[in-house]
Protein backbone atom coordinates (compact mmCIF):
# COMPACT_ATOMS: atom_id res chain seq x y z
CA UNK A 1 0.00 0.00 0.00
CA UNK A 2 1.13 3.58 -0.52
CA UNK A 3 0.21 6.86 1.15
CA UNK A 4 0.03 10.40 -0.23
CA UNK A 5 0.22 12.88 2.63
CA UNK A 6 -1.47 16.26 2.30
CA UNK A 7 -0.28 19.59 3.68
CA UNK A 8 -2.36 19.36 6.85
CA UNK A 9 -0.98 15.95 7.76
CA UNK A 10 2.64 16.92 7.07
CA UNK A 11 2.14 20.03 9.20
CA UNK A 12 0.74 17.89 12.02
CA UNK A 13 3.78 15.60 11.80
CA UNK A 14 6.15 18.58 11.88
CA UNK A 15 4.29 19.98 14.90
CA UNK A 16 4.72 16.56 16.54
CA UNK A 17 1.03 15.77 16.84
CA UNK A 18 1.05 12.42 18.65
CA UNK A 19 -1.59 10.71 16.52
CA UNK A 20 0.00 11.85 13.25
CA UNK A 21 3.56 11.00 14.27
CA UNK A 22 2.57 7.59 15.65
CA UNK A 23 0.80 6.70 12.41
CA UNK A 24 3.74 7.98 10.34
CA UNK A 25 6.16 5.84 12.36
CA UNK A 26 3.89 2.81 12.01
CA UNK A 27 3.69 3.19 8.22
CA UNK A 28 7.47 3.65 8.00
CA UNK A 29 8.00 0.56 10.15
CA UNK A 30 5.83 -1.46 7.77
CA UNK A 31 8.00 -0.16 4.92
CA UNK A 32 5.04 1.24 3.02
CA UNK A 33 5.54 3.85 0.31
CA UNK A 34 5.01 7.40 1.58
CA UNK A 35 4.66 10.31 -0.82
CA UNK A 36 4.01 14.04 -0.73
CA UNK A 37 3.11 16.06 -3.80
CA UNK A 38 5.30 18.86 -5.07
CA UNK A 39 2.40 21.20 -4.25
CA UNK A 40 2.49 20.14 -0.58
CA UNK A 41 6.27 20.48 -0.60
CA UNK A 42 6.17 24.04 -1.92
CA UNK A 43 3.25 25.11 0.30
CA UNK A 44 5.15 24.12 3.41
CA UNK A 45 8.57 25.29 2.24
CA UNK A 46 7.37 28.72 1.15
CA UNK A 47 5.37 29.14 4.38
CA UNK A 48 8.37 28.30 6.54
CA UNK A 49 10.68 30.56 4.54
CA UNK A 50 8.15 33.42 4.74
CA UNK A 51 8.11 33.37 8.54
CA UNK A 52 11.85 32.59 8.75
CA UNK A 53 11.22 29.40 10.76
CA UNK A 54 14.70 27.94 10.48
CA UNK A 55 14.22 25.18 13.06
CA UNK A 56 11.01 23.96 11.44
CA UNK A 57 12.64 24.25 8.01
CA UNK A 58 15.40 21.95 9.20
CA UNK A 59 12.79 19.46 10.45
CA UNK A 60 10.98 19.67 7.13
CA UNK A 61 14.15 19.03 5.15
CA UNK A 62 14.83 15.94 7.28
CA UNK A 63 11.23 14.80 6.79
CA UNK A 64 11.61 15.16 3.00
CA UNK A 65 14.51 12.72 3.08
CA UNK A 66 12.15 10.08 4.52
CA UNK A 67 9.44 10.41 1.87
CA UNK A 68 9.25 10.59 -1.91
CA UNK A 69 8.21 13.88 -3.51
CA UNK A 70 5.92 13.41 -6.49
CA UNK A 71 6.37 15.95 -9.24
CA UNK A 72 3.66 16.76 -11.75
CA UNK A 73 5.34 14.74 -14.49
CA UNK A 74 5.79 11.55 -12.41
CA UNK A 75 4.03 8.52 -13.84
Amino acid sequence: MSYLLDTNLVTAILKQNKIATDKFKQVKFLEEYIFISCITYYEIKIGLLYVNATRQLSKFNKFCQEVTILFLDNL
